[in-house]
């Protein structure tokens, strides 16, 4: 029902002002990222599941709605930023990566808000680290 809302949570989730020194080595959380979206109140679909890569400290959407729009990045340490946008939705929310797993809370304006999880799921990857 609210597939844009959804996706604009899983930015929500991952939202964080980040710092210019947070970018020293910006290639450790490198690899396909799961990520699992878990609504705890409001308008949004109890789960949402979706895909990020991430390279060299950059974000980018893999699996998710048609039409949505995604930029972020990840520091050295694991905060991450991101916004993603659909339609009119949009979202805010905080989070960290640490070695294969993170998490965060997010919430879209008034309509929905809960918490997310993420694991590594490209594992040669997280070998190579």
């Amino acid at each position: 029902m609210l597939k844009p809302i959804a996706l604009a949570a899983l930015a929500a989730g991952l939202s964080m002002p980040i710092c210019a020194s947070a970018y020293a080595e910006p290639g450790t959380h490198n690899g396909r990222w799961s990520v699992e979206l878990v609504t705890e109140s409001g308008l949004c679909n109890a789960r949402y599941s979706y895909a990020l890569a991430i390279r060299e400290g950059q974000l980018q959407l893999v699996s998710g709605s048609a039409g949505a729009r995604v930029s972020g990045h990840v520091g050295a340490d694991g905060v991450v930023g991101l916004s993603v946008s659909n339609g009119t939705a949009s979202g805010t929310g905080t989070g960290r990566l640490q070695a294969g797993t993170g998490a965060g809370t997010w919430k879209v304006s008034s309509l929905c808000s809960g918490r997310w999880t993420a694991r590594r799921s490209d594992t040669r990857t997280a070998q190579a680290e």
